[in-house]
């Protein structure tokens, strides 16, 4: 199938940068909604002392199972890139 993912490929994007398996998927808007996330929280986690650290861990860890759900989902016919 021309459409498949590989969903480590996309887990391991979104670990390194929040998004960017989104994006790898075809959820561009989301990508990119979770990259200016990410910028918005390390710039606040750096002048709250860490405080926006409590959101900015659990949303990262999301990000990286959305990613992989989602390739595996598009890999079973069942997910959409919408």
């Amino acid at each position: 199938m021309p459409n498949q993912k590989s969903s480590g490929l996309a887990a391991v994007m979104s670990f390194f940068i929040m998004g960017l398996g989104q994006i790898y998927n075809g959820q561009i808007a989301k990508g990119l909604g979770l990259i200016v996330a990410e910028v918005v929280l390390w710039t606040l986690t750096v002048f709250t002392l860490g405080i926006a650290s409590l959101i900015l861990l659990p949303l990262w860890i999301w990000n990286i199972y959305d990613a992989y759900k989602t390739a595996e989902a598009i890999n079973a016919g069942t997910g959409s890139t919408e």
